[in-house]
């Protein structure tokens, strides 16, 4: 079970979780998960480890190790001058014709999990946290930051290419054309 506890914590990642929604997970008693936490804990301990397990706040996370990260700062700083990947050209341009906007969302629209691209904007500072949705566990919504405007070379998010969506003529979709088009506005 302490496998199954692990693999839980990466799949959460920055989230972390509770003693109470690993019990319900995993359909245990606190006192058994309290136990294998401890256990995993310790287990995190051994210095040939590169990760830690902590608690913060109410929730479990896995870490990095503080004494290892000036390695970590390179790589961070790699990928803020490394180019921008079509999921995160993509990724961007759903954040920025619909801001605010959540995950969930961009997930819909784009049809993929874009937790990891989005924690990458993140730290690119081509996005941002601008509130909170309404929706259940009011999650976070992001919005483009002045960074984007400039990386862009735009004066203001107005300064977007304006597009317009194609009604569908018919039930069948061409799955090799966009709905989208790009509008000119000369």
């Amino acid at each position: 079970m302490k496998a199954v506890i692990e693999g839980l914590l990466f799949v959460k990642g920055a989230d972390g979780l509770t003693i109470a929604e690993i019990s319900s997970i995993l359909e245990i008693p606190t006192e058994e998960v309290k136990k294998l936490i401890q256990e995993l804990y310790q287990d995190y301990q051994d210095e040939n480890r590169g990760i830690q397990l902590e608690l913060l706040g109410e929730h479990f996370k896995l870490t990095t190790k503080q004494e290892h990260k000036k390695y970590y700062q390179k790589i961070m700083l790699e990928e803020e001058n490394s180019n921008l990947t079509q999921s995160a050209l993509e990724t961007l341009a759903i954040i920025a014709y619909n801001e605010p906007i959540t995950r969930i969302e961009v997930d819909e629209i784009r049809g993929v999990n874009s937790s990891y691209v989005i924690r990458k904007l993140l730290i690119k500072n081509l996005i941002q946290e601008v509130g909170r949705s309404n929706l259940p566990g009011h999650p976070k919504q992001y919005g483009v930051t002045n960074d984007f405007l400039d990386y862009f070379g735009l004066g203001g998010i107005d300064e977007l290419p304006k597009i317009e969506i194609k009604e569908e003529e018919n039930e069948e979709q061409n799955l090799f054309e966009s709905k989208y088009t790009e509008k000119d506005t000369d």
